[in-house]
């Protein structure tokens, strides 16, 4: 029996699924910002026609995934799988947006890393054969996440300088078996890494120590290096996170010459004060769907690294002063086969 397993955590698929269609949404900050004109569409005040915060992350999720399945000419019926996940107690955003659909479900939740769980875990049931279709989405929304994991909007907290801002966004891809591409070749999946940070507040330094572990890891298993990508791309560490990132990898000699972060791309880090950039399951999800892929389909970058990482806390735990475990995945997405 051969395998695709490649050392400890790492997936070489044999059948590279393709992305069919990806689509994003984003809310009014969002679109103020630098990718402004790689979202599908931008919501006028965050609402999305919605009257709860939650109702109107359930309905981004819904947006992304229509505009995805047009962009790849598919309806919801063709869809064998559908794999998403959010931020809110028992992915209810996610699930209140499969509702009606009438598509298999799996809901996930790996923080800000759960694009990247969604496509490895979609990936992998493509190349097995489980399927031609499926799709992967994941959502955040600024004001659902800072009811549930810090106070009331009203309340007027001060955030400190390591905070991130929870993007108000939505993505999603539509993978398929056969296709153009960009393709999925390589995973390698993520193990919890917890060096006891315990601020929520710093959730850049709770992560950089996952991505250095996942990023190293991929490329033990593969035998690539950095200069076998154009573009090495984490989120969502933000501005410390990354350079906590970079230093970890110096230490072990390997240096990120291309290197980007989705929570530091998404907004004007300085002239939108969100202090050290953006955060939540959203923002990786919406700049893949847009400014990674479109640029791949554009050739700007022919092999990218998209490594989503999450920070696997909860309010209980915070409140019980637990450490915050961390999470990175890493894909590997390549203009050929």
């Amino acid at each position: 029996m051969t395998t695709k397993k490649l050392g400890s955590q790492t997936a070489a698929l044999a059948s590279p699924p393709s992305f069919a269609g990806w689509a994003n949404v984003a809310g009014k900050k969002e679109g103020e910002g630098p990718l402004a004109s790689t979202f599908d569409y931008i919501d006028k005040d965050d609402t999305f026609g919605e009257s709860t915060w939650e109702k109107a992350e359930s309905t981004m999720q819904k947006q992304a995934l229509g505009l995805a399945l047009d962009k790849a000419g598919q309806a919801a019926s063709s869809l064998d799988w559908l794999f998403a996940g959010d931020l809110l107690n028992q992915c209810i955003s996610s699930s209140f947006a499969a509702r009606g659909q009438d598509i298999p479900f799996f809901g996930l939740y790996g923080a800000c890393s759960t694009m990247g769980e969604g496509l490895v875990l979609a990936s992998m049931v493509l190349d097995g054969g489980f399927g031609e279709l499926a799709a992967v989405t994941a959502s955040s929304h600024f004001c659902s996440a800072e009811r549930q994991y810090r106070t009331p909007l009203e309340y007027g907290g001060q955030r400190t300088p390591t905070s991130q801002w929870t993007a108000t966004a939505a993505g999603a891809a539509i993978l398929a078996r056969e296709g153009l591409g960009p393709y999925i070749t390589h995973v390698t999946v993520g193990k919890i890494v917890d060096k006891g940070i315990a601020d929520t507040n710093n959730m850049g330094a709770a992560m950089a120590p996952a991505a250095h572990a996942t990023i190293t890891a991929h490329f033990q298993d593969t035998g690539r290096s950095p200069s076998s990508y154009d573009l090495i791309v984490t989120g969502d560490l933000g501005v410390l996170g990354s350079e906590l990132l970079i230093e970890l990898l110096r230490r072990d000699g390997i240096s990120l010459k291309a290197h980007a972060d989705c929570g530091a791309m998404l907004f004007d880090i300085k002239g939108q004060d969100v202090h050290c950039g953006g955060s939540g399951c959203g923002c990786c999800a919406s700049v893949l769907t847009g400014h990674l892929l479109n640029g791949m389909k554009a050739g700007k970058w022919k092999d990218i690294l998209f490594c989503p990482t999450g920070a696997l806390h909860s309010p209980t735990s915070s409140f019980q002063g637990e450490s915050i475990p961390g999470i990175c995945h890493a894909v590997a997405i390549s203009a050929s086969r």
